[in-house]
């Protein structure tokens, strides 16, 4: 098996193999197409060609799919370097039969874009130039060379020049304008897909840390009244003798006590009690949740509360959601790693809706890349001063993804800008020079007394399994 850590194929590996299987089907496909083909025309349209040669031609595919079935398990995923020799092997066998039958005079070939757009949706950027390189001279030595197709008269089959340029035209802007257009929207997907994968990771590990403290803080709720209980008539015995007939109803009481430890236990088992009171938090609490990892980094977090205008509503309760308090953290994570001193959490409410603005006081966004904020794998060409300021940072744009997710999938609508930009629109003091993200709930969406996902008061109940 060739070595695909070497060479032009380091740092290509994808764990998006393909089956060796489904390359398998299509040869056999193309198979029966070039046979049916060859026959088609030598026997209905009676035209002379090198049909010995033809037949070998299709007799190599054919051999190949043989070893590969009886050597290689069905199963089997190809790498980067042999999907690339899979496909260059189909595209010089398709080569040489048109070469045999009449080149670009011959409508089938067109056939030769089917490995460069395979090769594009399989492949990276390299192997899939490779490809399509090879294809464009494939293309122009067919236009040159190539043996004609003859009647039953031993009439050669030709073509205007002219059409046979216009061919070879339309087949090269063809092979390039489909190369890259699949290896483009495979790269976004491919992108998306990674960056959805990172996402429900970050979602499940804040959901876990959500569970954790639940049931730890459900715990010390339920057991801090008997195993005070326990401590105090411990301590009471302890001081009494054992004889002392006073003394059973203390014994008795903790008998009694430790039972209903016991039965607390039970009933919160492997996965805890579902309580009530930990599903919901005053909006200022999940914000401080929320920032309480960066707020020892070297930069000052302000806090702004308070209603819109001069409103007197009461502070909203919403619902501590793994998505807001994660998507949160990653914007308030980035404010703190671009800011020079100060970032600024401005929380507003009113009647319909929740805002949450985070302000910094750093340079703000790339104007050139507001546009594409928000989108996974995202990088700009880093300056030496970034290097200095950050050199751990890498800039791939997967954080700001994973917050913008999560928080559109609570309901919110996410906004970025520079408050130095005055075409933004953005109402910031002086200080607040640089970048501004806005986060704006419908109330309705993570009210925790009202609206569409009111969370009920009540006797906590077991997690059913």
């Amino acid at each position: 098996m060739p070595d695909t850590s070497i060479g032009l194929w380091r740092g290509q590996e994808r764990s998006s193999w393909i089956r060796l299987r489904t390359l398998i089907w299509l040869r056999w496909v193309a198979v029966v197409g070039q046979f049916a083909a060859i026959t088609v025309a030598q026997r209905v349209y009676h035209l002379q060609f090198e049909l010995g040669l033809c037949y070998m031609a299709i007799g190599v595919s054919v051999a190949a799919n043989l070893v590969a079935i009886f050597v290689f398990p069905q199963n089997k995923r190809l790498s980067e370097f042999e999907n690339f020799l899979t496909v260059l092997f189909d595209l010089l066998q398709l080569a040489f039969l048109l070469y045999l039958t009449g080149g670009l005079t011959n409508p089938f070939a067109l056939l030769l874009l089917g490995p460069v757009v395979i090769s594009a949706n399989v492949m990276g950027l390299r192997a899939t130039a490779m490809i399509g390189g090879a294809a464009i001279v494939l293309v122009t030595a067919l236009a040159l060379y190539h043996l004609p197709l003859r009647t039953e008269m031993g009439y050669v089959l030709r073509i205007p020049e002219i059409f046979m340029f216009g061919n070879w035209a339309a087949t090269i802007i063809a092979i390039v304008f489909l190369g890259a257009y699949s290896l483009r929207i495979s790269s976004e997907t491919r992108s998306m897909s990674e960056a959805l994968a990172a996402t429900q990771m970050a979602l499940s590990r804040e959901q876990k840390l959500t569970d954790l403290g639940g049931v730890i803080a459900a715990a010390a709720h339920e057991l801090g009244t008997p195993l005070a209980t326990i401590k105090l008539t411990s301590a009471e015995l302890i001081e009494e003798l054992d004889d002392r007939p006073d003394l059973r109803e203390d014994a008795a009481l903790i008998r009694q006590q430790a039972d209903r430890c016991r039965d607390i236990l039970r009933d919160m088992g492997r996965a805890g009690k579902d309580d009530l009171h930990l599903r919901q938090a005053p909006l200022s609490t999940v914000i401080h949740e929320a920032a309480e990892p960066h707020m020892r980094r070297g930069k000052t977090i302000h806090f702004e509360e308070g209603p819109a205008g001069d409103g007197g509503l009461q502070q909203p309760s919403i619902l501590r959601m793994p998505e807001v308090i994660h998507g949160l953290r990653n914007l308030i994570q980035n404010a703190v790693d671009f800011a020079h001193a100060n970032v600024w959490v401005e929380t507003i409410w009113t009647e319909g809706q929740i805002t949450v603005r985070i302000l910094d006081d750093g340079r703000g966004y790339p104007p050139h890349l507001i546009g594409r904020i928000g989108d996974p794998f995202v990088r700009r060409r880093r300056t030496e001063s970034d290097r200095k300021e950050r050199p751990e940072y890498e800039g791939m744009g997967l954080g700001l993804f994973i917050a913008k997710t999560l928080l559109e999938r609570s309901g919110a609508s996410i906004r970025f800008a520079n408050a130095r930009d005055p075409a933004h629109g953005v109402d910031a003091r002086a200080e607040q020079r640089g970048a501004v993200v806005e986060v704006v709930w419908p109330r309705r969406a993570i009210d925790a007394r009202s609206g569409d996902h009111a969370v009920p008061l009540g006797r906590n109940q077991p997690i059913e399994i």
